[in-house]
């Protein structure tokens, strides 16, 4: 029976590589795979490690992916910030999917989601239940109908960390009180201006290598 155990655990499939990746950016130029992997390696097993580079001139693009070999050390990684490469303050991010890295605001720095599809009886404590687990909440807002208490079928929450957004976003079904529900990152009005400019201008954020944001390169 025990080495039937054994063989099971060794096929147990790991988690999806998505949610094991971190985006760096605002790394330095003279950053390398050996350096980064250095620094993020002291949080877990890395499975993966690349800075990226210009394919013609091989010049740093100013951020890299790390992947980890569990959910947990990411957790563990971000949970470490602020974190210096190279005497560079990063920002490390929750890696977006290729997928769905195209949506508004994908790559957004926010604290706050939008929360649709709730069903009437859904009140505040359900709301918080669920969402505490992805961390701190500051603030949870029902809407309702302006001249009435009835209840529109969408909220906002707030935490106290865009990371806790971030993981929010990266897993896609969410179960609040017994009912699927969409969630999505909450964009100001000047947040989604943003977004439409970088759009315009070619190279959606920074992922493409364009200039502005907060994952620039640096020197």
């Amino acid at each position: 029976m025990k080495r039937e155990s054994k063989i099971w655990w060794t096929l147990t499939p790991r988690e999806p590589e998505q949610l094991r990746k971190l985006f760096i950016g605002g790394l330095s130029f003279e950053t390398t795979d050996e350096s980064l992997r250095a620094h993020f390696e002291q949080w877990g097993t890395l499975t993966d490690c690349v800075v990226m580079r210009d394919s013609n001139t091989k010049r740093s693009r100013g951020f890299g992916f790390v992947t980890y070999s569990s959910v947990s050390e990411v957790d563990a990684a971000m949970d470490a910030r602020p974190h210096k490469v190279d005497g560079r303050a990063v920002e490390p991010k929750r890696a977006v999917s290729r997928e769905d890295s195209c949506k508004p605001g994908a790559h957004s720095t926010v604290k706050k989601i939008f929360v649709g599809g709730i069903k009437e009886d859904t009140d505040e404590e359900h709301l918080r239940e669920y969402f505490s687990q992805f961390g701190k909440i500051e603030e949870v807002n029902i809407m309702t109908e302006k001249n009435s208490d009835k209840r529109r079928g969408f909220a906002f929450i707030t935490f106290d960390d865009h990371d806790s957004v971030d993981r929010i976003v990266i897993q896609k079904y969410h179960t609040v009180n017994g009912h699927n529900c969409e969630v999505r990152k909450a964009l100001s009005r000047e947040e989604m201006n943003r977004v439409s400019m970088n759009q315009r201008g070619g190279g959606y954020d920074n992922y493409n290598g364009g200039g502005g944001g907060n994952f620039g390169g640096g020197q």
